[in-house]
């Protein structure tokens, strides 16, 4: 395994919950039971995720067995993507086809490839007849960038389609083509790439809300002035370890966790304001964060009550 792959499956478990790493390991199936059973999961994240990397070294992983991790782990946090649909169209009076779903993955992935050099694509089957696809995107002259993927859930024998990155769109034709080529859609018209590009109406009226929602919370708390200049905030922890799983020896240890938190930017509170509205962070913030210009302060101490 070369050191790139190696850091792929590094970055990919590390971003794995420890709640969730047994689950979706598991899921995964590539380690076996044996090989879980080697591991020390009391032990630090760091050191878990490097004896992890070594088990899938001697199992000689592939890039595409990182793929299919990256799309469990995403399967797993789907709720957190915004997910747009799209619909494509069949010509007046044409039957539905026999799907077989192994032509369909052959074709899709030899469109893609044929149009552009640089782009690896993964398929892991799920339930309801679905596949999930995701593509790592390059350029004639760039590897794909494994870390900003497109996901692409896909129903069989339906006209659906659901991506769920915005980077996809500068690749829609391609997409378009990939989809024609095995349902047999309406010729491509310009603009229209053989797809209906108008959402689910019902899904348009859920992000509208929730975005509204989210203007409203940051505009009750931030207010729609101009934020004064802050360029960073500093809070020390000095806390015990608390957690819903039973033991563990953060659990057990006595003395208070102490570390010490920066935020910094040109423009902080500006910087924050803009957090929930770009989909970067739920809404409302921490009220850690929020509380700045109220307390007319930038050092902060936590500590147990």
């Amino acid at each position: 395994m070369d050191e790139t792959l190696a850091e792929f499956f590094r970055r990919t478990i590390l971003k794995i919950p420890m709640t969730e790493m047994m689950t979706i390991l598991k899921t995964w199936n590539f380690l076996s039971e044996n090989q879980l059973q080697t591991v020390n999961f009391r032990q630090r994240k760091e050191s878990i995720v490097q004896d992890l990397v070594l088990l899938c070294e001697e199992n000689r992983a592939s890039l595409n067995d990182a793929a299919h991790l990256d799309i469990i782990y995403t399967q797993f946090h789907r709720h957190q993507k915004i997910w747009d649909v799209f619909q494509m169209s069949k010509a007046p009076g044409d039957d539905i086809d026999l799907f077989d779903m192994e032509q369909f993955k052959s074709s899709f992935k030899k469109i893609l490839q044929r149009a552009l050099k640089n782009v690896t694509v993964s398929f892991r089957d799920a339930e309801e007849n679905s596949v999930w696809i995701r593509i790592a995107w390059g350029t004639q002259y760039k590897k794909p960038n494994q870390y900003k993927p497109a996901y692409v859930v896909y129903y069989s024998q339906t006209p659906y389609a659901f991506t769920s990155s915005s980077r996809l769109k500068s690749n829609l034709p391609l997409l378009g083509q990939s989809f024609e080529t095995h349902n047999c859609t309406t010729s491509l018209q310009e603009g229209s790439l053989g797809l209906n590009i108008n959402m689910d109406s019902r899904i348009i009226h859920e992000n509208k809300v929730e975005k509204e929602r989210v203007q409203r919370v940051t505009q009750e708390i931030f207010g729609d002035y101009p934020q004064p200049r802050l360029e960073f905030a500093q809070y020390k922890l000095e806390t015990k370890f608390k957690s819903d799983l039973n033991g563990g020896i953060l659990a057990e240890r006595e003395e208070p966790l102490r570390c010490l938190v920066k935020f910094s930017s040109p423009h902080l509170l500006e910087a924050l304001k803009s957090l929930a509205p770009a989909g970067i962070a739920d809404a409302p913030l921490s009220p850690l964060l929020t509380c700045i210009p109220n307390k007319g302060k930038n050092y902060f101490k936590i500590r147990d009550k």
